[in-house]
């Protein structure tokens, strides 16, 4: 009977040795897995516990013009910080820095008393400041080495250039898209702290400097951009605009040379304008064109075989379509033109019939080659790709035959010079960009930009060209000429959308256009929002454009020639400023003019083309008088079209 209290003991002992066996060596290889297989990983943890690292700002690479010249840089700048275990005195201390840094003292003594490991006080302080801080030795405040942005040539093209943040990051424009190009590699500062995170004064410390970022070459012309900015200045100053644009590009490459709003900004008090101020209406932005567009619609008439050179077209002053009537800016027509005259004329009712005659599909797949309604992939942040309606049963006729001269869609004006630019080189599109080459260590390499692309046949482009010429010669962009050099282009006035309906007070002026017309040097547009008195663009778009490619083509070393006047008979054109409407028609007839009127009022305002200009006999000249023109129904199309 004994045998079996002695056997339960026997296993009683046996289990309690298995166990013990068992949790040593659960211990053995956890001490195995500790000691040797984990060995880097808590040597790694126990040195971060021991040191405190404070990060280090890298250069940010510099922003340069086409030319090499610096736009934007970065210079050594001073960041002070605290470790507020460190701190001895801290009201004390918050006294001195507030007075040096000009700071709130409050603000300084909250980041003193904070639990953690590093608190930044100021970041961006000038040299003086860093040395009268390091000369005080403050226990637990110092100061390592950062950058701040600098603009060596002033606020050149502020939209586009955009800037940075306190931390060295890009808020807006080129410096956030390519912000992860130009951003340095950061550095850090390194030091030994106790349990209590006070730095140890025979500790490790180190210093391992960050990288500078890389650099960026723009297509902007430093020159040309100052020429823009002048002209649009004077543009929107001198016709009470509200705001005003000038886009410079190479119709060749899509670079684009300027980039040109009024009113600007400062980049050094970014903070002190409104976000409206700093946007780059360019690429941000949408409008509709008006008459400019013209040159769109007709490129695809006549790269799809619906009109020629050889097309007619009799304009009694209106058209209809779907029970509305599409008036022409003229009130009396046009009478029977060619088809470079509707053009020279802007007649409204004979791009309305364009749209028509290629239909929906058709229209809207040649529009879309154009990449209009769709962004065209410029390398700057925000873009958008304007408004443009797929064919469908419920758009009524009339709003297609609105868009063939320009309204009932919106674009950007980076969609629209890059239209032109398309145009001027052959029927080749480019995309619009802003940044010629990336520049690294190891070298320079342009970005990626989307290949060029045949949109419109070559025939058809430098048909389109050649009546964009006639526009400018003997049309309502005469003012736009220039001495010498053969420019081609169109003017543009559109009403602009409030509360859902037109405005008939409240107009987008514009000017778009190439030159010269047979090599293409640049493209250029000017867009005026809501000029006040004269508003047509003819009279006050017109001449800017003329301004600046009497001052950009020689820059771009384009050689003056003889501007081709035709072989009629030339004739001055009189002075009519002074005269009533009728004595003004009166003298233009018996000279040999034909004559056009716009608005309905007595006082003459402008003529195009201007007095004293020698142009060929029978040239139709327009009369602008000082009363707008009134529609009357909500559908209504622009009746501005010059």
């Amino acid at each position: 009977m004994r045998s079996l209290p002695s056997t339960l003991n026997q296993r009683r002992i046996l289990t309690l040795l298995y166990i013990i066996i068992m949790v040593s060596f659960f211990f053995f290889f956890r001490l195995f897995y500790v000691q040797l297989w984990q060995n880097s990983f808590y040597q790694e943890k126990a040195l971060k516990q021991r040191l405190q690292a404070i990060p280090l700002e890298g250069l940010r690479g510099s922003i340069y013009d086409r030319n090499g010249i610096p736009l934007a840089t970065s210079i050594s700048a001073h960041t002070v910080y605290a470790v507020p275990a460190e701190i001895v005195d801290a009201p004390s201390t918050a006294q001195t820095l507030a007075s040096l840094l000009n700071l709130d003292v409050d603000f300084v003594y909250q980041r003193l008393k904070k639990r953690s490991a590093v608190e930044w006080l100021k970041k961006k302080v000038s040299d003086r400041e860093a040395r009268e801080i390091v000369s005080l030795n403050l226990p637990g405040i110092g100061v390592v080495p950062t950058s701040t942005r600098i603009y060596p040539n002033g606020s050149v093209a502020p939209q586009v250039l955009g800037f940075v943040g306190i931390d060295n990051q890009g808020l807006e424009g080129l410096e956030l898209y390519y912000d992860s190009y130009l951003r340095g590699t950061k550095g850090q500062a390194v030091f030994e702290r106790d349990a209590h995170g006070r730095s140890l004064e025979d500790g490790i410390r180190g210093y391992l400097p960050g990288e500078k970022g890389n650099d960026l070459v723009l297509t902007i012309d430093l020159f040309l951009q100052k020429m823009a900015d002048e002209e649009v200045r004077r543009a929107t100053l001198e016709t009470g605009s509200r705001l005003g644009l000038i886009i410079m590009t190479d119709p060749k490459t899509g670079e684009i040379l300027a980039n040109s709003i009024y009113p600007s900004f400062e980049l050094n008090e970014f903070v002190k304008y409104e976000p409206e101020k700093r946007k780059n209406i360019a690429v941000t932005d949408t409008y509709e064109p008006g008459s400019t567009f013209k040159a769109i619609t007709a490129a695809i008439a006549l790269n799809e075989g619906v009109a020629s050179l050889r097309s007619g077209f009799f304009d009694p002053g209106y058209i209809r379509v779907s029970g509305w009537n599409v008036r022409c800016w003229n009130r009396g027509g046009h009478g029977s033109q060619s088809f470079a005259e509707t053009m020279q004329n802007s007649c409204n009712p004979y791009y309305a019939k364009l749209a028509l005659d290629l239909g929906d599909q058709r229209f809207y797949d040649g529009l879309t080659s154009f990449n209009l309604g769709f962004k065209t992939g410029i390398d700057f942040p925000g873009e958008i790709g304007g408004t443009l309606r797929k064919p469908s049963p419920q758009i009524p006729l009339v709003t297609w035959a609105n868009i063939g001269f320009g309204q009932g869609l919106t674009v950007t004006p980076i969609q629209l010079i890059a239209g032109f630019g398309a145009i001027a080189n052959e029927g080749i599109y480019s995309v619009p960009h802003y940044v010629k080459e990336l520049v690294t260590k190891e070298g320079s390499y342009p970005p990626d930009i989307p290949e060029q692309r045949q949109i419109i046949s070559t025939s058809a482009a430098d048909t389109t060209a050649y009546v964009l010429r006639t526009a400018v010669s003997l049309g309502s962009g005469k003012h736009a000429e220039v001495e010498g050099y053969e420019v081609a282009g169109k003017t543009g006035t559109a009403q602009l959308v409030e509360h859902g309906r037109y405005s008939h007070s409240k107009m987008v002026t514009s000017f778009c256009g190439f030159a010269p017309k047979d090599d293409p040097q640049m493209a250029a547009l000017l867009v005026l929002w809501e000029p006040q008195g004269a508003f047509y663009g003819g009279i006050i778009a017109s001449p800017v454009y003329a301004r600046l490619a009497e001052k950009a083509l020689p820059y771009l070393n384009v050689k003056r020639g003889k501007v081709d006047r035709g072989t009629e008979r030339q004739i001055k054109v009189p002075e009519l400023t002074g005269l009533s409407l009728a004595q003004a028609e009166a003298v233009l007839k018996r000279n040999g003019f034909r004559v056009g009127t716009v608005g309905e009022g007595s006082r003459i305002i402008g003529q195009v083309p201007a007095s004293g200009a020698m142009v060929d006999e029978n040239t139709l000249v327009f009369i602008y008088t000082d009363v707008e023109y009134t529609t009357t129904t909500s559908e209504q199309p622009n009746p501005y079209g010059v």
